[in-house]
């Protein structure tokens, strides 16, 4: 990879990257994640990793650059994470997060980023980076007329019906257990195949938690694996279908809402 071919920031010296903001090519997507217990089967990175992979894809297909990924995320919830109680989960509040994201987006609109993408692959991240977003958006004075801008996504909304019933056919168990289940298993299997150990993988029922949050969390009501459904059949296969297309829409969205903003 040369710097000719390369959309990670990190790979560019400071020069091409002012040569490229320049351009007129200035949007970049920052990868968000977290260090969060994937069970026994998967990496402890793996929401970062995700959320890394689809946002270099993305950049390729739209003309962007891809920041650094935010690695730590918000604590994980017990609905949807497993609960911050389980070794391995290391996390950041509230606070802290907002923080960092207003910090982010302030720089990059400063240096003269046109469009900031957030690119969010840790559920309980979502509303913290709005909430930094919201205030360096008001920092930054901006208004809806002006064409700087910022977006705000996750990417599992971008998982079509069509690909569900494929994936799952019909044993789809909800986004709200699917925490080291067949989603992040099948995707892994595709990317980062060597970092995905199926022999060690549990199977058991789907978590079934409360409609209500409790704290301190009751550590017996999430299952002993961490993860909230099982990866039973997860695939390579199944992993690629879920990243071509979450890949091509979200691009095809960045598209239609930024428009030649992504290579005038």
């Amino acid at each position: 990879m040369t710097q000719d071919t390369t959309v990670c920031l990190a790979e560019l010296d400071a020069h091409t990257y002012a040569e490229w903001l320049g351009s007129g090519s200035r949007t970049v997507v920052v990868p968000v994640g977290a260090l969060e217990q994937h069970g026994p089967h998967l990496p402890m990175g793996t929401d970062a990793i995700l959320s890394t992979a689809i946002a270099e894809q993305v950049a390729t297909l739209v003309g962007a650059k891809v920041a650094q990924p935010i690695s730590y995320g918000y604590k994980s919830q017990q609905k949807s994470g497993g609960g911050d109680h389980l070794v391995g989960t290391t996390s950041l509040d509230a606070a802290t997060l907002v923080g960092l994201t207003r910090c982010l987006v302030s720089s990059l609109l400063e240096q003269g980023v046109r469009h900031v993408v957030f690119l969010n692959g840790h559920y309980e991240n979502y509303q913290f980076l709005y909430e930094g977003v919201d205030l360096a958006v008001r920092d930054a004075g901006l208004g809806a007329e002006d064409e700087a801008c910022v977006l705000l996504l996750s990417y599992w909304d971008y998982v079509s019906q069509e690909t569900l019933d494929e994936v799952y056919q019909g044993s789809f168990p909800g986004w709200d257990v699917e925490h080291g289940g067949v989603l992040e298993t099948a995707l892994m299997l595709h990317l980062r195949p060597e970092s995905v150990w199926l022999d060690r993988a549990v199977d058991h029922p789907p978590a079934e938690l409360p409609r209500f949050d409790r704290l301190p969390v009751q550590p017996g009501r999430t299952p002993a694996s961490g993860c909230l459904s099982a990866p039973r059949g997860a695939n390579a296969a199944q992993g690629k279908l879920l990243f071509d297309q979450v890949t091509a829409d979200l691009a095809a969205d960045l598209t239609a809402e930024l428009g030649s903003a992504q290579a005038d």
